[in-house]
C-alpha cells in the first residue's frame, strides 16, 4: 500500500490486488481533506494488509468524521471496524441495504450511521457531497459521491481496469496507461463487474449516463482505477458501449485443473535441488 496527495485536498491509499488470467485490479480508499475530513472506503480485507498505517500517513484517524462506504463489498471494508476504534467522532455514510448487507458478518453500531440515499447530500464544512447512483455497480447498496468542492466524481467500481502491470496498477495517473489497454480493461471490468450489463434496455442504460455527463467532474476516482483527470467524457462514451461487448465467462473446472497442474512439485524421477 501506498498514500499520495493526487489534489490539494484528496489523498489516495492505493492497494492492488492479482487476479489470475484478468490482471492486477487497482484497490484504491481516498481521504477528502474537507473541514470534517472523510474517509472513502477503508481498503481490501486481507490480513497482511493494515489500512490504519497508511491512512495514518494521510490523515490522523482521531480527526476523521465521516467514513464513506461505497459500497458494503470486503475490498472496500477491510479497516472499517479500526478505523471506527480509531476515530471516535467518525460515523458511516451508507445505506439501509449496506448496513444489512454488513450486520451478515459483524453488525456497524447503529449510533454512528448516518444512512444517505442517491440524490441526498451531507454537508462536511466547507462543501457539499452529493450521493449517485453510479452507471456501472456490482452491489444494490452501491452510492458514490461527488465533491462539489473539487469537482471530484468517486465513481466506486464504475470505471474501474485491471491493469496489464502491477507498476500501471499503482500509477498516479490513468493518462499513464495506453489508451487501449485503457479502453479494453474498462470494457472487461464493466462485463466482470456488472454482467447484468447484457440483459438491460440500451436506451434506459444510456440514460443512466447523463447525470454525469452533466456533472462533468475535473476528476474521476474509481476504487479500481488510476486516479482519472479530465477524462470523464472519454470514460462515458467506453462505457457507453458495455452492453454490445462480448460477455464475461469465467475459467471453467478443466482451466482450473490446467492451472493446478503447472503448480504440481515435480515427479520423483527428477533430481531434487540438494542432488539427493
Amino acid at each position: 500500500m501506498h498514500t499520495y496527495r493526487i489534489a490539494r485536498d484528496i489523498s489516495v491509499i492505493n492497494d492492488q490486488i492479482a487476479v489470475p488470467g484478468i490482471g492486477f485490479l487497482p484497490v484504491n480508499a481516498f481521504v477528502l481533506h474537507a473541514a470534517e475530513p472523510v474517509v472513502i472506503d477503508t481498503g481490501l480485507s486481507l490480513a497482511d494488509r493494515d489500512f490504519l498505517e497508511a491512512l495514518g500517513s494521510a490523515v490522523d484517524p482521531a480527526d476523521v468524521r465521516w467514513i464513506w462506504l461505497t459500497h458494503p463489498d470486503r475490498d472496500h471494508t477491510g479497516g472499517i471496524f479500526d478505523l471506527l476504534d480509531a476515530a471516535p467522532q467518525a460515523r458511516v455514510v451508507t445505506t439501509y441495504l449496506g448496513v444489512g448487507i454488513m450486520s451478515t458478518e459483524r453488525p456497524l453500531p447503529m449510533d454512528r450511521l448516518m444512512l444517505l440515499n442517491p440524490g441526498q447530500s451531507l454537508d462536511v464544512g466547507d462543501r457539499t457531497l452529493t450521493g449517485f447512483r453510479p452507471p456501472l455497480f456490482d452491489n444494490p447498496a452501491t452510492v458514490g459521491l461527488y465533491d462539489d468542492g473539487s469537482r471530484t466524481c468517486f465513481s466506486s467500481d464504475c470505471f474501474g481496469a485491471p491493469m496489464p502491470t502491477p507498476e500501471l496498477a499503482a500509477a498516479g495517473s490513468a493518462s499513464d496507461v495506453p489508451p487501449d489497454d485503457l479502453r479494453a480493461g474498462q470494457l472487461l471490468w464493466a462485463t466482470v463487474d456488472s454482467p447484468w450489463v447484457h440483459i438491460v434496455d440500451p436506451d434506459a442504460f444510456l440514460a443512466t449516463l447523463h447525470p454525469l455527463r452533466v456533472m462533468h467532474p475535473d476528476l474521476i476516482l474509481s476504487t479500481h482505477l488510476p486516479p482519472a483527470i479530465g477524462l470523464a467524457s472519454h470514460f462515458l462514451d467506453t462505457v457507453a458501449t458495455a452492453p454490445s461487448v462480448d460477455p464475461f465467462i469465467g475459467p471453467d473446472q478443466h482451466a482450473l485443473e490446467e492451472l493446478l497442474a503447472g503448480f504440481e512439485c515435480p515427479s520423483a524421477s527428477e533430481p531434487s535441488l540438494s542432488g539427493a
